[in-house]
């Protein structure tokens, strides 16, 4: 099967040949194809010809995007674009809000201008021409505050149990909301997928209570009613340690089947017990063991989650437990390939 086809088979419940290929790389896409990193997040064109070379080069089933995290600087905060191999992503160097004043003050900017946001719609015009769904990138709402705050801050009014809490969930809320909205508009629903990083529900979430209240009634209030919109999957990456919280996961929507990537830190086995019904499971091979390992580490413990993964009754994709570290060698992605290859198959 060709990636989109097997992609395509797997979302509808169809059989595919093979187990998924998720490659979750941005910066190693630069670095493998010399373009410089600002160039990746700031050109759209040259990023999306660098992913096209990468996904040629290795076959992974993975959609093209670009995929920075939004809150600061639609927000009216100011980041910093990447510029050398020690300074892969974005950073924020002024957040936007840093007094409860400043979240009284929020008002919801223009999805179409704010940002990230005209970048990232050229890149999906590009998706478009291409064939290929259009992605929107955002975050749950917890993480979005986090880049709107800063971690010490958000931490210190959740502790506190600080109203602002809430009112910055809202914003940030209805704020992802009018965003995949304005994608909707331009692509129709059903070919806008959209792709939401769970980061900070893994640092910030101290107990059941935590989550219940910062969690759970935000993003599943934004699941609901993207799904409501007409869109029929959404990818989501639970970040790090999320074993506490896969509970109160398995209570949300994320489409038909959606699509959740877990970290090293959860199970594969833990992962499909909660979310196998419903989703697709990508993961989770250690990005640093990617990074600093040998090929023949690489695809041992790639054969360890495959021999998990394929258990998954709505699909499974090998992918890597994060983001490929940029200088992670591309032995060791082939490494993954060639598992895929030796123990991957349903159908030969």
């Amino acid at each position: 099967m060709a990636p989109e086809e097997r992609v395509k088979s797997m979302l509808s419940g169809k059989a595919v040949d093979r187990v998924g290929f998720y490659l979750m790389a941005r910066g190693f896409c630069a670095k493998n194809t010399n373009l410089p990193i600002h160039s990746f997040y700031s050109d759209p064109r040259k990023s999306f010809e660098s992913q096209a070379w990468i996904k040629q080069m290795f076959g992974h089933d993975q959609n093209l995007r670009l995929s920075p995290g939004i809150g600061a600087w639609e927000f009216n905060g100011e980041i910093k674009m990447p510029r050398d191999e020690d300074d892969f992503n974005p950073t924020v160097v002024r957040y936007p809000v840093r007094s409860e004043e400043d979240v009284w003050n929020l008002e919801l900017p223009d999805v179409t201008t704010a940002g990230w946001a005209p970048l990232a719609m050229e890149f999906s015009k590009f998706q478009d021409r291409a064939g290929i769904m259009a992605t929107v990138r955002s975050g749950t709402p917890l993480t979005i505050a986090d880049q709107m705050c800063g971690t010490e801050l958000l931490r210190l009014w959740m502790e506190r149990r600080h109203p602002v809490v809430h009112r910055v969930l809202e914003v940030v809320t209805e704020f992802c909301i009018k965003l995949t909205q304005s994608w909707i508009m331009v692509f129709s629903a059903e070919n806008v997928e959209p792709q939401i990083s769970a980061s900070k529900e893994a640092t910030l979430v101290t107990s059941p209570d935590t989550f219940k209240e910062y969690v759970l009634p935000y993003t599943e209030e934004l699941y609901k009613r993207l799904l409501a919109m007409g869109v029929k999957q959404i990818f989501t990456h639970l970040c790090g340690d999320q074993n506490s919280n896969l509970p109160y996961w398995k209570e949300m929507s994320f489409g038909n089947p959606g699509i959740v990537s877990i970290g090293h830190e959860v199970d594969l086995h833990t992962a499909i017990k909660h979310l196998g019904e419903s989703c697709i499971i990508a993961g989770n091979v250690s990005t640093e063991v990617l990074r600093t390992g040998t090929p023949r580490e690489v695809y041992e413990l790639s054969k360890q989650c495959l021999e998990k993964g394929k258990k998954a009754p709505r699909g499974f994709m090998l992918a890597p437990a994060c983001e490929l570290h940029p200088l992670s060698p591309s032995c060791n992605v082939w490494a993954m390939k060639k598992a895929i290859n030796d123990f991957g198959w349903f159908i030969k």
